[in-house]
């Protein structure tokens, strides 16, 4: 089976209570849950999170919430934990509950790779830039990748270094500058592996845990995806979902008249 986690931790540190933040009359987890919803290749979606009253809204709004520590450090470890107990669950997915408006498709995209390939273990996504802002934010991770389309590194820096070029845009128009979208899917083995492994000076460094697989020889296949999703870790990236999502609304009532 092909389960998809979704962690929501009530205590982030730049935005507190976020998986209950309202976006137009919803609760920020509820709408990744439903986004999530689309996906035509999970056969069972869990939400883990941390608090009782972030448990209590979804189990209101009907999705499978299971209750974990609050101690857990990190989304993967929080994934981990809950893995431990699917013995039917061959394919884990790690969904950030952050993302509300990630598409189903991107998980189908990032999912393919390991139902085609047995030497793939771990997948994410990762979306050509083409805005000044994303180039330019350290919070919009860049990822790096070979031939085999498998990560050689992943930065907050704007990478690779366009050399050639005078100025960002020229970044941006001489070179395939790629954003990470931070969506993993993993074999469950894998998962526990990655997980039982101590943190690592460059992840420690670039704070991205992913550099923590790569300095231990793990491959991570990268799917290049057309579709943007909108991460959410601060209030300013709050209140841009909220407009992103208030334009949605009125397009559509617009449509259905």
């Amino acid at each position: 089976m092909i389960i998809g986690i979704i962690p929501a931790r009530f205590a982030s540190t730049r935005l507190l209570g976020k998986p209950l933040a309202d976006i137009c009359g919803k609760p920020m987890i509820q709408h990744t849950y439903e986004s999530v919803k689309k996906s035509k290749l999970l056969n069972e979606i869990i939400i883990a999170v941390d608090d009782e009253k972030v448990a209590q809204v979804i189990s209101d709004f009907g999705a499978n919430v299971i209750m974990t520590p609050k101690d857990i450090a990190t989304g993967s470890d929080r994934i981990a934990y809950v893995a431990r107990n699917l013995p039917h669950a061959k394919i884990i997915v790690n969904i950030q509950g952050d993302e509300p408006f990630i598409k189903g498709e991107m998980i189908d995209q990032a999912i393919e790779p390991l139902l085609f390939d047995r030497s793939v273990n771990v997948s994410t996504l990762a979306r050509r830039i083409d805005s000044l802002e994303d180039l330019k934010s350290p919070s919009v991770v860049k990822v790096v990748f070979d031939y085999n389309n498998c990560a050689m590194y992943f930065s907050r820096a704007a990478i690779p270094y366009v050399r050639a070029a005078r100025t960002n845009v020229e970044r941006i128009q001489k070179a395939e500058i790629y954003k990470h979208i931070g969506l993993y899917v993993y074999r469950k083995e894998s998962l526990f592996r990655f997980t039982e492994l101590k943190p690592t000076d460059l992840e420690q460094t670039e704070k991205l845990e992913q550099l923590r697989m790569l300095e231990n020889g793990f491959k991570i296949k990268v799917v290049v995806t057309e579709h943007e999703s909108i991460s959410i870790d601060t209030q300013d990236d709050l209140e841009r979902a909220r407009m992103y999502y208030s334009r949605y609304l009125k397009m559509k009532e617009n449509d259905d008249i």
